[in-house]
C-alpha cells in the first residue's frame, strides 16, 4: 500500500532508551476506517509506538506519517491532537464533580479556550451531538449522574466519549478491558465495533477474549518489531507468538 492511500504509516521506526531498543525498526499501517488490535508481552514497545505516534516521543530515525502527508515526527503533541489523533490511556481521566454531560459539554468545547467556555451558550447542534454520544457510549441513563459514582467501565466509555466530541480521526485506544467486568468488557466490544463505523481506532489491548470479540486484523509486537499479523488465529497459531507471548 502506498503511503498516499494509508491513515497512519510507520516504516523503519527505531526509539532507543539508555541503549535499550524500545522500538527497532517498526512498520505499520492503518488503513483509512480500519479497526486494528495490537498486542504483544510487556517491553514489546507498544506504549513506545503510541507515545511516537502522538508526538510526545521523537524516534531515532524511521518514518511517521499521517493522512498519508502530514509528517508526525516534524509536529508536537498538541498539533497532533488537532490534527485528529485522539488517544485513551488505561487510567480514565473524567472530571469527578461534573455530571456526565457536563464532561461531554466540556470536551465538545474544549478547543475553543477557557474564556469562550465560560461565556458560552450550547448550540441545538451541539445538545443534538452530546444526545449522539450518549447512546453511542451506553450512558443515556446517566445523563445527570456525577462521574464519580459511575463504574469503573462507565468512566471508561465518558472518556471515550469526550475523545469522540473532539471528532478526531484516529482513536488510540490503550488497554480499555482493563479492570472491567465480563459484561463491560463485551460491551466495550460492541461500542469500540460501533465506533469504528465511523473512525479508524487502533487498540492496544491484553485480553484476548475481548481482542475475539472485536474480530479484527491483529498486529502482534515483540522487542519493538512486527512479530506477526493477520486475523487473531493466524497470529495465535503462530510459533514465535506462541514463544514469545501466549505460551507463558
Amino acid at each position: 500500500m502506498s503511503r498516499q492511500n494509508t491513515l497512519l504509516y510507520l516504516d523503519g521506526v527505531s526509539v532507543s532508551f539508555d541503549g535499550f531498543k524500545a522500538l527497532n525498526e517498526l512498520s505499520l499501517v492503518i488503513a483509512h476506517g480500519e479497526m486494528r488490535a495490537i498486542i504483544g508481552p510487556n517491553g514489546a514497545g507498544k506504549t513506545t509506538m503510541m507515545d511516537v505516534i502522538t508526538g510526545k516521543t521523537r524516534p531515532d530515525k524511521g518514518d511517521v506519517y499521517f493522512d498519508g502527508v502530514v509528517d508526525l515526527t516534524a509536529e508536537d503533541e498538541a498539533s497532533i491532537a488537532e490534527l485528529g489523533i485522539g488517544r485513551k490511556f488505561q487510567k480514565p481521566t473524567v472530571f469527578e464533580s461534573h455530571t456526565v454531560w457536563d464532561n461531554l459539554e466540556m470536551a465538545l468545547k474544549a478547543p475553543r479556550g477557557p474564556f469562550s467556555t465560560l461565556f458560552h451558550i450550547i448550540s441545538g447542534a451541539e445538545k443534538k451531538r452530546i444526545e449522539e454520544l450518549l447512546d453511542l457510549i451506553r450512558l443515556s441513563s446517566k445523563r445527570d449522574e456525577l462521574a464519580a459514582n459511575l463504574s469503573h467501565g462507565q468512566k471508561q466509555w465518558l472518556e471515550i466519549g469526550m475523545l469522540l466530541a473532539q471528532d478526531p480521526k484516529l482513536l488510540l485506544v490503550d488497554e480499555p478491558a482493563a479492570g472491567m467486568t465480563d459484561a463491560e468488557t463485551m460491551e466495550t466490544a460492541e461500542l469500540l465495533k460501533d465506533i469504528a463505523r465511523t473512525h479508524s481506532v487502533v487498540v492496544v489491548e491484553h485480553d484476548m477474549h475481548f481482542i475475539r470479540a472485536l474480530g479484527v486484523k491483529v498486529t502482534c509486537l515483540a522487542e519493538g518489531s512486527v512479530l506477526a499479523e493477520g486475523s487473531l488465529d493466524h497470529v495465535s497459531a503462530d510459533e514465535r507468538v506462541i514463544e514469545t507471548y501466549l505460551g507463558r
